[in-house]
């Protein structure tokens, strides 16, 4: 087979890294093909794992303490190349940060991801990537925007506390005191999500109940988000609310695009242009792509589909290696996926596919060696 083997996988989620699926899949191939060239590509789609990514792609990771969602300490990381850094919400802001019987849907913040933001201003970032995807708060990004020198205060002129709930009693919002490196900075917004802030495809209504919001909590973040946005217009924020991404991230896409000027960008392409996955790609002769399940879901914009449609045009053949795949041989074709291999064609319990994947991997890859090298 001519070219080298681009291993180019997503996370295995509750199992690997990105970059730990990336090194498994590797020791198979070289335990059947020792002399072929085998390079890896992590990726991911703008949520957790983005960071890593830019990381195993040669960023320089720092290492940050910010405040969790309902405000515990959280050490989470920031990636950093010349004057580019990656930020990632879901490690400082995430829902996988909270006790599952223990969520906060009214009170978790944003603030950590600002704090993130303010660390990449602080080593030197002129551009930052945010990736907004697995939000444990629904606070329109005010605890984000707080943190980078907003006031939001009640009637009384009162700061108000951090999260969702508060909101309801925004009066006014004043933008003078942001962090003025902030002008001068290029955002971009990496998410796939294409809902509006406010109403029934909104950030409350949509994405509310994931995070512990019955039905009358998500009816109050909606209204409570509505008087965010008007005290957000009022202030000179930009009328984005109804913009596609507005409602990424419980409204943190609202608070980027409206406040901070911030472009949005799908996830996966924003990923693949960190790592220079074109030049990677360059004489390959084979691509692996990889993500814990291989579903509809995959095939809607996640890492793997920018994936396989980036080598599909570059004429080099796609093979799937995966967790579980619910998809027929047929719709793979469509997607440009030769084959799949997944740990449950070798392992039938999922719990031990899940505990085992590093050691089940290699032995799926060895497959792939066997039948496609």
């Amino acid at each position: 087979m001519p070219g080298p083997v681009l291993i180019a996988p997503d996370k295995f989620k509750g199992s690997l890294t990105a970059p730990e699926v990336a090194a498994a899949v590797a020791t198979g191939l070289r335990r059947v093909r020792p002399e072929v060239e085998v390079r890896s590509a992590p990726v991911a789609d703008g949520g957790d794992g983005t960071v890593q990514a830019a990381v195993a792609a040669g960023y320089v990771s720092i290492p940050v303490t910010v405040s969790g969602p309902v405000g515990d300490p959280v050490d989470t990381e920031i990636a950093i190349f010349d004057d580019k850094a990656v930020v990632e919400l879901a490690s400082a802001s995430g829902l996988a940060l909270l006790d599952p019987d223990d969520l906060a849907p009214l009170a978790a913040s944003s603030e950590g991801t600002g704090e993130a933001i303010l660390a990449a201003l602080d080593a030197g970032a002129r551009t930052v990537v945010l990736g907004v995807g697995g939000s444990a708060c629904t606070d329109g990004g005010a605890g984000m925007l707080t943190v980078l020198g907003a006031r939001v205060l009640d009637a009384a002129e009162h700061p108000l506390p951090p999260g969702g709930g508060p909101l309801s009693r925004v009066a006014s919002v004043d933008l003078s005191g942001l962090d003025p490196r902030l002008a001068d900075t290029e955002i971009v917004l990496a998410s796939d999500v294409d809902n509006p802030l406010l109403g029934e495809r909104g950030a409350a209504h949509v994405y509310g109940p994931q995070k512990g919001a019955d039905p009358d909590q998500v009816r109050f973040l909606d209204e409570a988000l509505a008087n965010w946005s008007r005290a957000v217009l009022a202030a000179g924020g930009r009328d984005v609310a109804d913009q596609p991404g507005a409602g990424a991230a419980g409204g943190v896409g609202y608070a980027a695009l409206a406040v901070l000027g911030a472009r949005m960008r799908p996830g996966v392409d924003v990923v693949l242009e960190l790592i220079d996955f074109e030049h990677q790609l360059e004489g390959a002769g084979m691509v692996i792509i990889g993500e814990g399940s291989i579903d509809e879901q995959t095939l809607n914009g996640k890492g793997p589909a920018g994936v396989a449609a980036r080598a599909r045009a570059a004429n080099v053949p796609v093979v799937a290696i995966a967790g579980r795949s619910e998809l027929s041989p047929e719709r793979l074709r469509e997607a440009g996926v030769e084959a799949v291999y997944a740990l449950t064609d070798i392992e039938p319990d999922p719990q031990r596919c899940i505990r085992e994947a590093a050691t089940l991997l290699p032995t799926l890859a060895e497959k792939i060696a066997e039948q496609h090298l």
